[in-house]
């Protein structure tokens, strides 16, 4: 049996890295998109969606109703694709500039979040630049990964110490420790978003 994470551990989740702690999760059902991938793919991404969504205690939708989509994911080989999709820098502010530090980063993944008013998350968007690194991954890692990234809002150095997957008789699953922390984080009486890092101690009294 996997131990479960201390409350320093889940603390240093949800931390940024200027220091201050930023829980959210989604209040709203998801409706996903998906861009840049086969059929096959596609149904493999929707699939991991579907199933770190069903762990979370959450819902699915076909369409938000506000929103139309509130989860976009786009996969594409060059950065520059994305300054050519329509509108796209009406939805993902700045994206002009943005484009050119991930590009100087080399970064080869990348995620914006809204929020609604009590702090939930209204919608994300999720790039993925298929390199070499990238492309040697099976899709089902590929999309596990990115579905568990996108179903709350992480420290943008969370998994820096210990990635979110693991390999179980030869198959990538989710670490028990985040799958826990993820079932927690969405109980209907925790809050939807904390700035509080008392937080990560009622996360962590829910863990099973």
């Amino acid at each position: 049996m996997t131990d479960a994470l201390t409350p320093d551990q889940i603390t240093r989740l949800f931390t940024r890295s200027d220091g201050r702690y930023a829980f959210a999760r989604w209040g709203r059902p998801i409706a996903p998109i998906v861009f840049g991938t086969d059929d096959a793919t596609l149904r493999t991404i929707k699939g991991a969606i579907e199933a770190v969504v069903l762990l979370a205690g959450h819902k699915m939708a076909e369409v938000d109703p506000e929103l139309g989509t509130n989860l976009m994911l786009f996969f594409f080989r060059d950065w520059d694709e994305l300054l050519a999709v329509p509108d796209l820098d009406r939805v993902v502010e700045g994206l002009g500039t943005l484009v050119p530090r991930l590009k100087a980063q080399d970064a080869n993944q990348y995620r914006a979040f809204r929020f609604d008013e009590d702090g939930a998350i209204r919608a994300a968007f999720v790039f993925v630049r298929m390199d070499a690194g990238m492309s040697a991954l099976p899709a089902e890692d590929i999309a596990l990964m990115q579905a568990v990234q996108v179903i709350l809002l992480w420290g943008d150095e969370a998994f820096r110490e210990m990635p979110p997957l693991a390999r179980a008789n030869g198959v990538t699953v989710l670490r028990p420790e985040i799958a826990a922390v993820i079932a927690a984080a969405y109980d209907r009486v925790m809050p939807v978003a904390a700035d509080d890092a008392s937080h990560a101690l009622r996360l962590s009294a829910r863990l099973v």
